[in-house]
């Protein structure tokens, strides 16, 4: 497998460095035999079709054997293992013609990794990860009464809008198995060690779902039959900007502006590290800023999950409380002096009020929002949290034992979020080389998507 190496880029970099506009600009719209493409997952998780030389396993852990073919998944970077090369089933050579062959709603083609030179494959064999789905695979010739079954039908899925022929960006298009009448399938479902922890691709009979619509995001015409300058050519390429975009002070300042005067209707695709309102309390993910082309060391967006949780946990307190105490004063019951009552409201108006108004219109908002849009709403939550503990030591004032017992656990609480700090904090700063089993010791939740590759 290729390390993360300069052709590897986080999508935030890409983004710094021109967007997607300044990795496609001129290529080919047309996709005709010869193609060379990388396959972009359309809807959901953003990852690229991928494969690399190693092979499935012989048997998972649960003794189901598989075909031990060339491992196909979903690569969430860029990288010179995502790029196929498209071809017609009866033509040997992969040279574009002049005028193109473009490749129509309904074609049959073969899907050549571009690396290994292995058609796209699918057998009648289970997948790793979905054993209700099929294995798709690179077809590895083992001599053995397994013949390749390599062809798919292109199915234009926006024909009407962008009519027959495959276009660059603009097309959506399924690709179904000939042989299983199934469809390509984004899974979702990592894989374990073996698969590098990429993301599961497979076969499904349901084709009509969002996980099997892709569109071909980078495009060039194959120009060399030899297929050892080929690779040469494909590995030399400089397939997504490498140089900085310069700019001056005015045009940055100019451009800045207007992004925040009119934002772009491009804010409306999905993103990997996209997140909804109601992760946020609950941290279900991070953001990914950088990893090191060199090892597993990274920069991840990623609360303190002991604040984080206390946080959360103040606004059930405050809200309860408060419920309870109007019910307690309708009935001519005071649990608190007037002076709490006053202070406990004040507490509500500032801290909790501006909470809800921070966090509450991300709910109607119709764009792509990540976790640092919660970052107004959780300093009102932090200190919403500082006013219960200090709300509850002041019921406790009176009664000794408790009131140490509390303290105790206000000492231990505060050395856990020391403690959690310091653990985490190899992922604030990006400075300590971390292995990829030190990454997955830090992946407390499933959801937790952070950068692992080969070393």
């Amino acid at each position: 497998m290729v390390v993360i190496d300069r052709y590897i880029f986080c999508t935030f970099n890409i983004c710094l460095m021109g967007g997607l506009a300044s990795i496609t600009k001129g290529q080919p719209l047309e996709v005709a035999h010869g193609s060379q493409v990388t396959l972009r997952h359309t809807h959901g998780k953003t990852c690229w079709l991928h494969s690399h030389s190693e092979v499935y396993p012989v048997r998972y852990p649960d003794k189901r054997g598989s075909s031990h073919q060339q491992q196909v998944t979903c690569y969430t970077f860029k990288d010179l293992n995502n790029w196929w090369i498209i071809r017609r089933p009866d033509v040997k050579n992969l040279v574009v013609s002049n005028p193109p062959d473009a490749i129509k709603h309904g074609d049959v083609i073969h899907f050549v990794h571009g690396i290994t030179g292995r058609p796209l494959n699918s057998h009648d064999v289970s997948a790793p990860m979905s054993p209700h789905n099929q294995e798709v695979s690179c077809y590895i010739d083992y001599n053995i009464s397994m013949p390749p079954l390599t062809l798919w039908k292109v199915d234009i899925v926006n024909r009407d809008q962008e009519g027959d022929i495959w276009h660059t960006i603009q097309s959506q298009v399924r690709l179904i198995h000939l042989n299983s009448s199934q469809a390509l399938k984004f899974s979702g479902r990592q894989l374990p060690d073996w698969g590098f922890h990429q993301l599961e691709v497979v076969t499904d009979k349901t084709i009509v779902q969002d996980d099997t619509v892709w569109n071909v995001e980078e495009h060039r015409y194959t120009k060399i039959e030899d297929e050892k300058e080929r690779e040469k050519d494909l590995m030399n390429a400089e397939m997504i900007p490498m140089k900085t975009t310069k700019l001056s002070f005015w045009t940055k300042f100019s451009e800045l502006q207007y992004k925040m005067m009119f934002p772009s209707q491009d804010s409306l695709q999905n993103h990997m590290y996209s997140s909804e309102p109601l992760e946020w309390p609950l941290m279900t993910r991070g953001i990914a800023y950088w990893v090191s082309p060199y090892h597993n060391g990274q920069v991840h967006l990623l609360g303190n999950i002991v604040i984080w949780y206390s946080g959360t946990l103040s606004l059930l307190i405050y809200s309860s409380l408060l419920i309870f105490y109007l019910l307690r004063r309708t009935r001519l019951c005071f649990d608190i002096t007037e002076a709490q009552w006053i202070h406990f409201l004040r507490v509500g108006h500032l801290l909790f009020s501006g909470y809800l108004l921070h966090f509450i219109p991300y709910f109607f908002v119709e764009r792509t929002l990540f976790l640092h849009h919660y970052l107004p709403a959780f300093v009102f939550k932090v200190l919403l949290t500082a006013a219960i503990v200090e709300h509850i030591y002041s019921l406790l004032r009176y009664r000794k034992f408790l009131k140490k017992l509390y303290l105790l656990l206000l000492i231990l609480w505060i050395c856990s979020i020391i403690l959690v700090f310091k653990k985490f904090s190899v992922l604030c700063y990006g400075m300590t080389e971390l292995s990829a089993e030190d990454v997955i010791k830090l992946r407390w939740s499933e959801s937790w998507d952070f950068i692992i590759h080969k070393e």
